[in-house]
C-alpha cells in the first residue's frame, strides 16, 4: 500500500509540475501561431494572411447535397468570405478540387465533382475574384475525406475544395 500512496504522489507531482510551464508554447507555430506577447506569427494560423489562417478561420471547403451541385445558404457564407480574403490576398491563386461520394460510377462522379468545382469557381467569380486566378479541377469519388458506407462518411466526401497556391496559375 505504501508503494501505491508514493507512486500517485510521484504522478500527481510531474503532471502539475508539467502543466506550470505552458509558457514554453509561446513560440510554437503549431499551436496557435501566437508568438511572445500575442504577437502574429507569419504563416501561422493566426496570420490573416496565410494559407493556415484560410483553412481553418475562413473555410477551404463546401459541402453538397447528394446529386447536386447547387450551393447551400452556408456554401455561399463560406465562400463569401473565401471570395474576401482572396481579394484580400492578390498574391494567392486557387485550385477549387470538386470530389464525390462512393456512390455512382466513376465517370458520373468525375462529372459531378467538375460540376461542384465549377459551381463555387463561379460563385467566387460573382463576388469580385479574378478567374485568372482560379482554376478547377475534378476528383470525383478518388479522394475521400471519409471512407465507410452511411450518409454521415458521404456528407463530408460532397464537397469541393479550395486548395490555394502563392503566385500564378499555371
Amino acid at each position: 500500500m505504501k508503494h501505491l500512496t508514493r507512486a500517485m504522489l510521484i504522478v500527481s507531482a510531474l503532471a502539475l509540475a508539467a502543466c506550470s510551464q505552458n509558457e514554453r508554447f509561446d513560440n510554437d507555430v503549431a499551436l496557435g501561431g501566437a508568438g511572445a506577447n500575442g504577437a502574429i506569427v507569419p504563416g501561422s494560423a493566426n496570420d490573416p494572411t496565410s494559407p493556415l489562417y484560410f483553412q481553418s478561420a475562413v473555410g477551404d471547403r463546401v459541402l453538397f447535397a447528394v446529386d447536386q451541385h447547387t450551393l447551400s445558404d452556408a456554401a455561399r457564407l463560406t465562400l463569401n468570405a473565401q471570395a474576401q480574403w482572396l481579394m484580400a490576398n492578390p498574391d494567392y491563386t486557387a485550385v477549387i478540387e470538386g470530389h464525390a461520394d462512393e456512390q455512382g460510377t466513376r465517370e458520373y462522379n468525375l462529372a459531378l465533382g467538375g460540376r461542384r468545382a465549377n459551381a463555387a469557381r463561379e460563385y467566387l467569380i460573382t463576388q469580385g475574384v479574378s478567374p485568372a486566378r482560379l482554376r478547377t479541377v475534378t476528383y470525383g469519388k478518388e479522394r475521400p475525406i471519409e471512407i465507410c458506407s452511411v450518409e454521415s462518411c458521404y456528407a463530408k466526401n460532397r464537397r469541393a475544395v479550395t486548395v490555394l497556391a502563392a503566385g500564378a496559375i499555371s
